[in-house]
């Protein structure tokens, strides 16, 4: 899986206007960590992942959806998830972005 976690949490640490030295003090993290994390260069553990969600005010699974495409879906399954991911990148976009999200997200 090719997750691009990192994008997911710079969008909503930036959306929600808190730069990184705020969030990484908040998470109990350095910032040099948080800006590994955003460019998806290392990959928190799941405590960090709980706080980074927690302050950023978004359901950790939440997260995870947001950082989907479709290089991460099963070839066998990829069809399924192109009929319905639009609509339930809406459903989530309505429930916790009341803003746009963004074209690639």
């Amino acid at each position: 899986m090719i997750m691009d976690l990192g994008n997911a949490i710079k969008f909503q640490r930036k959306k929600l206007g808190i730069s990184q030295g705020e969030l990484a003090k908040s998470c109990e993290i350095t910032q040099v960590y948080l800006s590994m994390i955003e460019r998806n260069k290392k990959e928190p553990n799941l405590s960090t992942l709980k706080r980074l969600s927690e302050v950023l005010a978004i359901p950790l699974p939440v997260l995870f959806f947001k950082s989907l495409d479709e290089s991460d879906i099963p070839e066998a399954k990829l069809e399924a998830y192109n009929l319905v991911s639009e609509s339930l990148n809406n459903l989530v976009n309505s429930l916790f972005f009341p803003e746009p999200y963004g074209e690639n997200n």
